[in-house]
């Protein structure tokens, strides 16, 4: 009987050494999955990177042949009229799908500015500075003739 005492208390004591220690390698051994995912992760996109890189210096794209595919002033204007109309209709439902209509638009703002020389700083704002500024650029290209809602009175100067 004092054996079986002994044992039992022996084991008792290892448990209760070693269930911290084990319960602190449990722990450190996410870290240590979630660390060891991202290396891999890091070596996949490095080497799908280094195949695009690959890819493209085998077959070189010309930037002027890209720039001369702008769209026409007239296909700006209709993007941006059916993009307005997206952003304050149906991108209300999703977050994401809310920031994404924003982007384009704002890339549509920045194109429509470029072609009729107006002057907008969209890429460098954000929060309520960017939507001042989007106010802003509207404004500037309704006053230079483009009309980004139909059926919205134009200002006229008399």
């Amino acid at each position: 009987m004092a054996i079986e005492h002994a044992v039992v208390l022996a084991l008792a004591l290892v448990a209760l050494v070693f269930l911290p220690c084990a319960v602190a390698l449990a722990i450190c051994a996410d870290g240590a999955a979630g660390r060891f995912r991202g290396r891999l992760r890091e070596r996949r996109d490095r080497r799908a990177l280094q195949r695009l890189d690959r890819t493209l210096s085998q077959r070189p794209i010309s930037l002027a042949a890209l720039d001369q595919h702008q769209p026409s002033i007239q296909q700006i204007a209709a993007d941006l009229r059916r993009l307005d109309r997206q952003r304050l209709g149906i991108a209300t439902r999703s977050k994401v799908w809310h920031a994404a209509v924003l982007l384009a638009y704002d890339d549509r703002l920045r194109l429509a500015s470029r072609c009729l020389g107006v002057c907008e700083h969209l890429d460098q704002l954000d929060g309520v500075d960017l939507e001042i500024e989007r106010v802003r650029v509207e404004g500037e290209l309704e006053a230079a003739g483009l009309s980004l809602r139909p059926g919205a009175p134009r200002h006229q100067d008399h």
